[in-house]
């Protein structure tokens, strides 16, 4: 029998054995297929609608770090990754239809865990979570009151939150002045995408600006955010001296436009890790040049992981990206630095409980004892693309941290090393609101923390 018909053969086998077993209330994700003895990476993506541009290169650095680790390492410890794409146009609605079809696996594939990429995604779906016992994971976002690992068991936002983001920022003006007490008098607005994502850092900027005696300014924009003009009268209105941009998508090239045509200097807007690539500077021309943002994914092709997959993916006319200009940019690193996270906490699953397929109970283990060390990062050839990532049952996000980077017109420029900003100041505030949260949901307490 050939390799086609083998296929042919265990495709219709199964299909026979779903219907068969239909009664029985099994579905075709519990009868053996083509995928079997694999594990499952279910990409909720958005390919389609306003977000696109940014999310896929994402996607393919995601796909080409996962064909990689297959290709050349034969899988992850000897178990291949099956990815299975599902479109959700960047909406709540249609992610949940794409949890509900793969969170049981797929054509044999097992799931251990969700890498989510939404974080309006990531905050509605807590509950179901907890009912399904899956964990999710959202690299660089996320829900902030998650990192209470004692009340979220299931949720684990890495590397990076809007609160530690926002701190960073009144970090970076704050040493521009000369010194946080020079922030007293500034005004600063925060021009944001009128969603949760956006709305997430009004409380830490309250917080701050309580603190430094600086004005706080609150300006939303309307999804998805192609007419900024009015909001960008009101910031020199109001005069602003800084601009905390959070966009996302078209909203961040029409805003540095934006600005530039009301007269705000692109030196004093700094855009947050979700408006700081490439495809958010480039279409804005020579508005751009100057611009800041914060940046949790460097960028570049320079990191050695970069070029074996340019070497063993790219070249080999095996990878996803599409456009070759996008190789080594922002949103494509952020794709490998989500494959890096995705690989490696499999690697934790197999250490404990053998080199197979992982459950959603062992992906959630996993999860919460995941730690990439320096020499692991070493080892990857990740060096200067990932900071070291380490969490527990009690800290769910590791160790936050990001970089101000500026556009000097043809690529981006760090202005700094690695910031960790004030999680001290925001710790009692965020277990306050995941304690909030347990009271709310009445959840009992975690018994045990972790097994």
């Amino acid at each position: 029998m050939t390799s086609s018909h083998k296929t042919s053969f265990r495709k219709a086998f199964a299909l026979l054995s779903a219907l068969l077993l239909g009664s029985t209330g099994l579905t075709a994700a519990a009868v053996a297929g083509e995928h079997e003895g694999q594990q499952l990476y279910p990409l909720f993506s958005y390919r389609t609608g306003p977000y696109a541009s940014s999310g896929i290169p994402v996607w393919a650095g995601i796909r080409d770090y996962i064909t990689y680790v297959n290709k050349t390492q034969g899988g992850v410890d000897g178990v291949k990754v099956f990815v299975q794409e599902c479109e959700t146009a960047y909406t709540i609605e249609r992610a949940f239809e794409c949890y509900e079809r793969y969170k049981n696996g797929y054509d044999g594939a097992t799931v251990a865990f969700i890498v989510g990429t939404s974080s309006g995604f990531d905050a509605a779906v807590s509950e179901k979570l907890r009912a399904d016992k899956i964990a999710l994971t959202t690299p660089g976002g996320g829900r902030e009151d998650a990192v209470d690992g004692s009340v979220f068991p299931y949720q684990f936002p890495l590397l990076f939150d809007y609160w530690t983001e926002a701190s960073i920022v009144i970090e970076y003006i704050a040493k521009q002045l000369g010194g946080y007490d020079k922030l007293k008098g500034q005004k600063i607005a925060t021009l944001y995408h009128d969603s949760g994502y956006g709305r997430d850092t009004i409380e830490p900027l309250a917080i701050l600006a309580k603190k430094y005696g600086f004005g706080d300014i609150e300006i939303p924009v309307p999804h998805p955010g192609e007419q900024q003009q009015a909001q960008w009268q009101q910031i020199k209105q109001q005069g602003a001296d800084w601009v905390f941009f959070r966009a996302w998508g078209v909203m961040t090239p029409v805003g540095i436009k934006t600005a530039a045509r009301v007269g705000f200097p692109a030196d004093h807007i700094i855009g947050d890790i979700w408006s700081g690539s490439e495809e958010d500077v480039r279409p804005a021309g020579a508005a751009a040049k100057n611009y800041l943002a914060v940046s949790l994914f460097p960028s570049g092709s320079r990191f050695k992981i970069s070029q074996a997959i340019k070497k063993d993916v790219i070249d080999a006319g095996k990878g996803d990206l599409k456009d070759p200009s996008k190789f080594g940019s922002v949103y494509y690193d952020a794709g490998l630095v989500a494959g890096i996270i995705y690989v490696e906490a499999l690697r934790i699953g197999h250490n404990k409980f053998g080199n197979r397929p992982l459950t959603t109970h062992e992906g959630q283990w996993a999860l919460e004892h995941l730690d990439i060390t320096a020499q692991r990062i070493e080892e990857i050839g990740a060096t200067g693309l990932l900071s070291p990532v380490k969490v527990t049952p009690n800290d769910h996000e590791g160790n936050p941290a990001a970089k101000i980077v500026q556009w000097d017109g043809s690529e981006w420029q760090a202005k700094t090393d690695w910031l960790n900003g004030d999680r001290a100041l925001f710790h009692d505030a965020i277990y306050a609101k995941a304690a909030a949260y347990a009271k709310e949901k009445d959840l009992p307490p975690r018994d045990p923390p972790t097994d």
